[in-house]
């Protein structure tokens, strides 16, 4: 069990160290390259979509070379590789989704320069004291009040390889082991900001194609 643990946390230790907009012009593909375009609706995250068409998430931001720092906008084109619109899932709930841990202002993005390491995940400034909330249900798999320069964290993870960093909270209220839901508060935080990640396996994701 310590094992999986330290396993699991090696990547955090390593690390110590869509609005609306115009139409966008969609990345131009090779012509023999099967695929439909799909348009981005309000809220609509690049996780949904890839959801909706049964692909791999990394899949659509390699094909339409989108860069780490990039956001979804409204009326954006997607290209989806492989696919026919008769076969996207448009029966997809959403229960899948995630949401944002804490309604603030983000200081610093992913892949920003943070105290000499680069940000791999985003930090939020609460606007007054609030709740820290499961941005998806899962297991909390690991607590700790003070963890190296993290401070008080916690991570969730969740039955498909992902998983939910949230450090430098002020109070902790999931317990290792509890079973918590999305929207459930896990934490509380009154001032400075929240460092938040989501993780597939050990490698860090941009939060942004994934909240909407």
């Amino acid at each position: 069990m310590l094992k999986t643990v330290f396993i699991f946390l090696l990547p955090l230790l390593t690390l110590l160290g869509c609005a609306s907009a115009p139409l966008i012009t969609p990345v131009k593909m090779d012509p023999g390259m099967p695929g439909i375009y799909h348009r981005v609706e309000k809220s609509q995250t690049l996780w949904r979509i890839s959801k909706i068409y049964n692909l791999d998430i990394d899949e659509l931001i390699n094909v339409n070379r989108l860069p780490d720092a990039t956001k979804l906008e409204v009326g954006q084109l997607i290209f989806i590789p492989q696919r026919r619109q008769a076969q996207a899932s448009y029966s997809y709930s959403g229960s899948e989704d995630f949401i944002w841990p804490l309604k603030g202002r983000v200081i610093t993005g992913f892949g920003a320069n943070s105290d000499n390491t680069i940000n791999k995940g985003l930090n939020i400034q609460p606007r007054s004291s609030s709740a820290v909330l499961a941005s998806r249900s899962g297991k909390v798999v690991f607590r700790s009040q003070d963890f190296m320069s993290y401070g008080k964290t916690i991570i969730i993870e969740h039955v498909d390889g992902f998983s939910t960093v949230y450090a430098r909270n002020t109070e902790l209220l999931a317990n290792l082991g509890d079973q918590v839901q999305k929207g459930q508060a896990i934490a509380k935080i009154d001032s400075g900001y929240l460092h938040f990640e989501i993780r597939k396996g050990y490698s860090a994701q941009n939060p942004y194609f994934y909240l909407p």
